[in-house]
């Protein structure tokens, strides 16, 4: 048995397990086991907490937000200028502390990914010679919003900068939200140089390449939604995303064979994020009717280094891929959820269920 065949079964068996835990409640909160959630909001709050005592007071001033400030809501993936505390001005100290707290939120191989990626700019400057935009892989900002210490309330956190935006919500321990995440690369594979074929997206790309190569000529029809890919991510930044049209090919209309690969795709973007918060994304999926809801569509040529666009979307969930730029080198890729990004759905529950006067004050 092949590993894509055994990574598929333990996919399938963890999403089982999940949906029948997801079934015994309702509401947001059952999108995960309760016990699981409180270890995940416990790690996060006590990893955001150590940072936060580390912080000199005008760090302190720099990563600190009121939960409802609007700067929750300004995240992009493009070089800018950006509020938050940068890894380039904490000390050796703090930084190992800001690593426990992106470590609190994703799988190890996300973490991989998100290191990676922030080391990408080393290569970009060198690739650039100084032409291009400021290239400084310390220019990753973390932001804290609202207090983790109290418990209670709603607060989350961000680490952002080029090509990364990970948004985490957390609601005491009702639940957690991951999203939106967006990860991206330039180059997207690594084509000169002592680190020359690094592909830190390349599961992504060739997952879907390997999808869309399997379908016969009506299936296509369905799936190859435009011969051209679009410029960038249609979603792009939208605060509430939406499903798109066309939705390309329904996974009804796909063969066991191809529902695999699919469902390989869907987890190789979930899987970016802690188990906990994997299995809760997975758990909506199946809540909602389960892969045969969820439809693929392609844009662009078929072969590896022609420019190329695809999205995964279902009732709860869009993820989009886009790898046009810079000679079909530089990938942009993103994880919404229609209604859980920012916590919205967690959110919604938690103000309409708590006290008069109860968990509307923020700190910070």
């Amino acid at each position: 048995m092949t590993f894509p065949r055994l990574r598929f079964l333990a996919v399938a068996l963890t999403l089982a397990a999940w949906n029948g835990r997801a079934s015994a409640h309702d509401g947001p909160e059952g999108h995960a086991h309760p016990d699981a959630v409180a270890k995940a909001s416990h790690e996060m709050a006590q990893a955001a907490t150590n940072l936060w005592a580390a912080l000199t007071p005008e760090q302190q001033k720099k990563a600190g937000f009121t939960f409802k400030d609007d700067q929750r809501y300004d995240w992009h993936f493009i070089p800018r200028p950006r509020k938050g505390l940068p890894w380039k001005e904490m000390t050796a100290a703090q930084r190992a502390l800001a690593s426990g707290l992106l470590a609190s939120g994703m799988s190890q191989r996300g973490f991989i990914k998100a290191q990676t990626i922030m080391s990408l700019e080393e290569i970009l400057r060198e690739m650039e010679q100084g032409k291009g935009p400021v290239r400084d892989s310390e220019l990753y900002f973390f932001s804290i919003f609202g207090d983790p210490v109290d418990g209670k309330s709603p607060w989350g956190w961000r680490v952002e900068g080029h090509h990364l935006s990970l948004n985490f919500t957390i609601v005491g321990e009702k639940g957690i939200a991951g999203g939106p995440i967006f990860m991206g690369t330039n180059p997207a594979e690594v084509r000169q140089g002592p680190r020359k074929g690094l592909r830190v997206l390349g599961e992504e790309e060739d997952l879907a390449r390997k999808l869309v190569k399997t379908l016969n000529e009506d299936q296509k029809k369905k799936a190859i939604v435009s011969a051209d890919a679009p410029k960038d991510i249609i979603s792009f930044v939208v605060r509430k995303a939406k499903p798109l049209e066309p939705a390309g090919i329904l996974a009804t209309d796909l063969n066991s064979d191809q529902k695999a690969l699919l469902t390989q795709l869907i987890a190789s973007y979930s899987e970016r994020l802690r188990p906990e918060l994997s299995a809760q994304d997975l758990a909506k999926i199946l809540k909602a009717g389960g892969v045969d809801k969820v439809g693929f569509a392609w844009a662009g040529g078929l072969d590896r280094g022609q420019p190329h666009y695809y999205r995964v979307q279902g009732p709860t969930f869009l993820l989009e891929y886009d790898n046009t730029q810079n000679d079909a080198n530089h990938v942009h890729s993103v994880w919404r959820d229609y209604e859980g990004d920012f916590g919205e759905d967690l959110l919604k529950a938690h103000y309409e269920n708590a006290p008069d006067g109860h968990g509307h004050d923020e700190k910070k």
